[in-house]
């Protein structure tokens, strides 16, 4: 079994520690407008590349401003690159970076999930240290792959894929079962929900639809009530994706209000709870719901959950818009990445990076040390 392992010239070290960097200036690359490049110049010889799927992701673009932030306090040269999600340009992004003398990269792949992708990140990578984050790599039968086991110079940062949709399902289940009657406005006993899921292949994806539901189920029954009852009987999958696979505002009111033309008051089978596998899709729906005279003062109030915790879904909640999310802490996301560049910069073993950081946020998995992941945290005004 190939064993690559990563450590830095002390050369570097001593380049990379030299000075402050200049401030950041962001500009395109020139070309197409699906790819693009922002590049930070410092004083420092040693570069970190960091791979973004994409570059409108309402939570990640939280993450790249906190990170670049921290980049530039521990002055680190970094340049920030986006694939559109477009796989094989990530691809063709990373050789050029490789080529072109990145010491370290952190990647956000396109293909969530795949660890085919991730091993030929690897391959291209070579010695180099590669930080994957946000998209867990894995299926939701196999979480654990061989990339991990086969380079050592591999590490994840990520969060526990399934704690937000349990997260969610508690707090759905407790909340329809403390305003069932109020939610039930077709008053046929059951509760009709719609379930936005963001990414087919994302494993936080997956387990978010899986389990927002179930662990809601759980409770309701519990208490002697019906289960929740996807809107559409015809759905055999019961949720609506994202095909483009970006958890956008747009896919989630697009689906909305076609739904509306069928499921409404009218024809007494009105959609009374939406999911969301994040905020993005969350927002989008309390849009249409609010342009369809619900949750708004004085109205009806539909309840919207969500994940991420942005500061748009906490507006929401606050005004009473939208009903609860599960925080991402993005911030925390940004800090552990830098912290462990940061580590890997002063001599450590990328494993041995993630094992020195110390933060309640932050813990190894029980499966890889390979792999650490930022907590989530229920949110509800």
């Amino acid at each position: 079994m190939k064993k690559l392992i990563a450590m830095l010239m002390p050369a570097c070290l001593a380049l990379s520690m030299a000075g402050c960097g200049e401030k950041p200036s962001s500009e395109p690359v020139e070309g197409k407008e699906e790819a693009k490049t922002e590049e930070v110049a410092a004083t420092s010889d040693h570069k970190v590349s960091v791979f973004w799927y994409e570059e409108s992701d309402v939570y990640l673009s939280i993450v790249r401003e906190a990170l670049n932030k921290q980049f530039e306090d521990a002055h680190i040269m970094y340049d920030n690159q986006f694939a559109a999600g477009n796989q094989s340009k990530q691809i063709d992004q990373i050789k050029t970076a490789v080529a072109g003398g990145s010491d370290l990269l952190v990647v956000c792949q396109v293909t969530a999930g795949s660890p085919d992708t991730a091993m030929d990140i690897m391959e291209i990578a070579g010695d180099i240290p590669v930080v994957f984050f946000n998209r867990a790599i894995g299926e939701p039968d196999n979480p654990d792959t061989a990339v991990f086991e086969e380079y050592a110079n591999a590490v994840f940062i990520g969060t526990d894929a399934p704690e937000a949709g349990h997260m969610q399902g508690k707090m759905i289940g407790d909340y329809v079962l403390e305003h069932y009657d109020d939610i039930d406005v077709n008053k046929d006993g059951k509760i009709s929900y719609a379930m936005f899921k963001g990414d087919e292949a994302n494993l936080e994806a997956i387990y978010r639809t899986k389990y927002g539901v179930e662990d809601a189920d759980a409770i309701l029954t519990a208490a002697g009530k019906p289960a929740l009852e996807y809107f559409d009987s015809s759905n055999a999958d019961k949720y609506q994706v994202d095909l483009n696979g970006q958890w956008s505002a747009k896919a989630a009111t697009d689906y909305m209000e076609t739904n509306f033309v069928t499921y409404n008051e009218g024809n007494k089978n009105l959609i009374e709870l939406v999911i969301c596998n994040n905020d993005g899709m969350a927002e989008g729906v309390v849009a249409t719901l609010q342009n369809k005279g619900y949750n708004k003062e004085g109205a009806h109030m539909i309840p919207v959950f969500g994940v991420d915790a942005t500061d748009n879904a906490k507006a929401l909640i606050k005004d009473g818009a939208m009903t609860g999310t599960v925080k991402q802490d993005a911030e925390g996301m940004a800090t552990a990445i830098c912290g462990t560049v940061e580590a890997i910069e002063a001599g450590k073993s990328p494993v041995d990076a993630l094992g020195s950081l110390s933060d309640s946020r932050f813990s190894i998995s029980p499966d890889s040390d390979a792999k650490l992941f930022v907590a989530y945290v229920p949110y509800a005004e």
